[in-house]
């Protein structure tokens, strides 16, 4: 297992680096090399380290939430009001139904099988968005109509909502029923994790305050406290639950209220174990999929994902009616809306692991996404901004280009 450890984390970060070089996001170097190590190429891969790599997965989406947290400006979102709510839950949405609509008559599943992959689909990549997002912010693009901040945000939320529709449908599958209860249970969960979050950060801000003890072991603190929580969740079989992942990011929200400074310290921690956990996440999801099923889905597959971005843009621009953005601004926000990678790759392979028939297409329908939509978005989001977005060169913190 040392060796393959040892091999997830060299060869990923030199692969990452190169894509880096050609300007390419290092996440796809990563699954390339997951791939590559995998059990369906080379094989180098320890089995040990491949029965564990759901709950890696896990652990590294945990880690992204909580940094998602601290970096969530909740009074940002209020000011720029309706459209940053909307952004949060209406895209994903869009996506949703688009898939919901092609995948059963272009790849053969059933529809809540297509459910499933939407809502693995359905979610935009922090990895590729936010960093983007928090560089046009120190550059002044946008800023002045708040449109950064609006994906940024909006980016976030999403994300859970997206991880909360997952649960409930592979709930659905596994035999819990369809009822109403299971949709009320979403935004009773979103708000039951809400105050959970936000009553353990306020807590956490308080026991910090009366504890010096190292922000190292502040984030070994907290990380055990996200742990337990997912564990609660999933051992809970009431009707009504609460989204442990929503509970972890209003954690750093609450933190970042009640105990700012701190919280700041802690988001850099976060950042730094995000080096590690990125490898970790892409490499082995890459190793989970079957090279030879793509071959099977590939062109249906590509026509599924294109129309579910095509869905998604779509609910973008619907959540950007009556706002005073020009339509430049709005297209460069349906882009800027549309990478996928970090939620694919953490919750796309969870069907496979289930054993659900749905797995193998799921988990290779979640890769090329994320091959197809990393880059393209990426790319998009570089090459437009400048020619999109007006700089406002007196806000407060803009910095000079680099």
């Amino acid at each position: 297992m040392l060796l393959s450890i040892s091999l997830i984390l060299m060869v990923g970060m030199a692969m990452g680096w190169i894509c880096r070089k050609i300007k390419l996001p290092s996440l796809l170097g990563m699954l390339v090399t997951g791939i590559v190590l995998g059990p369906y190429v080379l094989n180098l891969l320890d089995p040990g380290i491949l029965n564990i790599s759901a709950d890696l997965r896990k652990i590294a989406l945990i880690i992204i939430l909580t940094r998602a947290g601290f970096g969530l400006d909740i009074s940002g979102l209020k000011k720029i009001g309706r459209p940053a709510v909307m952004m949060c839950f209406v895209p994903a949405s869009f996506e949703l139904i688009g898939i919901l609509l092609l995948a059963p008559c272009l790849l053969g599943v059933s529809l809540i099988e297509a459910a499933i992959m939407g809502s693995v689909l359905a979610a935009v990549s922090p990895a590729v968005v936010v960093p983007r997002m928090v560089k046009l912010m120190e550059n002044g693009y946008g800023t002045k109509k708040g449109i950064p901040q609006l994906i940024l945000a909006g980016a976030s939320v999403d994300d859970v909502y997206v991880i909360v529709l997952f649960t409930t449908f592979t709930g659905m599958i596994q035999g819990k029923g369809v009822s109403v209860m299971s949709f009320v249970n979403i935004p009773l969960s979103i708000m039951l994790g809400i105050v959970i979050g936000i009553l353990a950060g306020f807590l956490l801000a308080k026991f910090f305050e009366k504890v010096h003890i190292r922000d190292t072991s502040k984030v070994l603190i907290i990380l055990s406290i996200s742990f337990i929580l997912v564990v609660i969740e999933d051992s809970l079989t009431t009707v009504v639950t609460f989204s442990a992942l929503i509970a972890i990011m209003f954690i750093g929200v609450g933190l970042q209220k009640f105990r700012g400074e701190v919280a700041k310290r802690l988001s850099d921690k976060y950042n730094k174990l995000w080096v590690a956990s990125e490898v970790f996440l892409f490499v082995l999801v890459g190793a989970t999929v079957n090279i030879n099923y793509l071959g099977n889905v590939g062109i249906s597959a590509v026509i599924v994902i294109v129309g579910a971005i095509v869905f998604r843009m779509l609910g973008v621009f619907i959540c950007l009616i009556g706002t005073k953005l020009s339509m430049g601004e709005r297209a460069f926000a349906m882009m800027a809306y549309t990478p996928k990678a970090t939620v694919q790759a953490a919750i796309g392979g969870i069907p496979l692991a289930m054993g659900l028939s749905c797995g193998d297409i799921v988990l290779t329908v979640a890769v090329l996404a994320i091959v197809l939509t990393a880059p393209l978005g990426a790319f998009a989001i570089d090459l437009s901004y400048k020619k999109l977005l007006s700089r406002d060169l007196n806000a407060e913190g803009v910095k000079s280009e680099r």
